[in-house]
């Protein structure tokens, strides 16, 4: 119970301060680089240290942080996002629910990151939001998707949404399947306690999608949803 109550209270506290510090660094930060680098990125590792968190990053041979992509992974905790800007070292941008841009101060400071919310409940707005991801693309950023568009319990891989796949096809980026093991066991979905262990983060080989159409979506969606599930 004391471990429970400090941790929540730390974490709690220093996200505050975080937020602030990259709400502060936004005004000199045009396309949300620093503040994802110098706030966020630190922000995660200091969580993971805290909660006595290990992760085991593999394949970071398979990442060109030159080359702009999109970074497909499934979604088993919210530690994977800790994980993610601690063990991903590109300058990404998420694409996350829009539910967590409300709330408050942490939702702006990720607004001033350049991360992006998708309505999913509003198809227009998240056109409009795919509209700004592929922006965020032209001006060289990578992103990150989770193609199940919510967590997982158990860590099977749920059916995948069409959404960071269209927006593959549109702007023509390579997209790089991640996979996340045994972080649900960190954090069980819907539990607050927080257990001490380790999870992995394997980056497989970029999969082009040239030679892909419209027409051939779900074709490309298996074919990630495959090389997402021999990465686990």
């Amino acid at each position: 119970m004391v471990r429970f109550l400090w941790l929540h209270a730390f974490n709690g506290i220093h996200t505050v301060l975080f937020c602030i510090w990259g709400i502060m660094l936004s005004p000199f930060d045009k396309n949300g680089r620093k503040v994802h680098l110098y706030a966020a990125v630190p922000w995660a590792k200091l969580i993971l240290w805290s909660c006595g968190i290990k992760v085991t990053p593999k394949g970071n041979e398979n990442i060109d942080p030159k080359v702009s992509r999109i970074y497909m992974t499934n979604h088993q905790s919210y530690f994977d996002i800790f994980a993610l800007l601690a063990y991903l070292p590109v300058d990404f941008k998420f694409v996350m629910k829009q539910e967590l841009m409300r709330i408050p101060l942490f939702g702006l400071a990720m607004r001033k990151a350049g991360y992006i919310g998708i309505e999913r409940d509003d198809p227009k707005k998240a056109i409009l939001s795919m509209n700004k991801a592929a922006e965020r693309i032209k001006g060289g950023a990578s992103l990150v998707v989770f193609p199940e568009g919510t967590r997982g319990i158990g860590g099977e891989l749920q059916p995948f949404k069409r959404g960071g796949f269209t927006l593959a096809l549109k702007t023509g980026c390579d997209i790089v399947p991640v996979a996340i093991c045994n972080s649900y066991k960190i954090v069980p979905k819907g539990s607050l306690k927080i257990n001490r262990g380790g999870f992995e983060l394997t980056i497989g080989k970029p999969i082009s999608v040239q030679a892909y159409y419209k027409k051939d979506i779900n074709q490309l969606m298996d074919r990630v949803r495959d090389n997402m599930l021999g990465l686990m």
